[in-house]
């Protein structure tokens, strides 16, 4: 079965190198580059079913997208992205800088590989 995961960073460089890394795993990848952005695509796409976001950004943060996005589709599987310690309560994360070992053995434990 085939994830469409939708990630969202407002680096682009990360952002292409996590497109890049997920579809070598297989994965459907839709990016955005804010928040706003990725509740557009969301909306927009009924087939994503991973959101893989930057906690860090300007305007919504991470965090905001994870709850509103959680609030519209239940369903859907979240990580997030960043180079500080995880919160205890919040969604699985990904701890950057990160090798596509790391992004695959953390989907597969957290989300399912594509």
């Amino acid at each position: 079965m085939s994830h469409t995961v939708l990630v969202v960073d407002d680096d682009p460089g990360v952002l292409d190198v996590m497109v890049d890394m997920l579809e070598e795993l297989g994965c459907k990848v839709v990016s955005a580059h804010s928040g706003t952005d990725a509740l557009d695509r969301l909306r927009q796409n009924q087939d994503i079913s991973i959101l893989i976001t930057d906690i860090n950004m300007p305007g919504m943060d991470g965090h905001e997208l994870a709850e509103l996005a959680r609030r519209r589709r239940p369903e859907l599987k979240i990580l997030q992205l960043s180079g500080r310690e995880p919160r205890r309560d919040g969604p699985p994360m990904i701890r950057k800088p990160f090798s596509f070992e790391e992004l695959a053995s953390t989907m597969r434990r957290t989300v399912g590989i594509c």
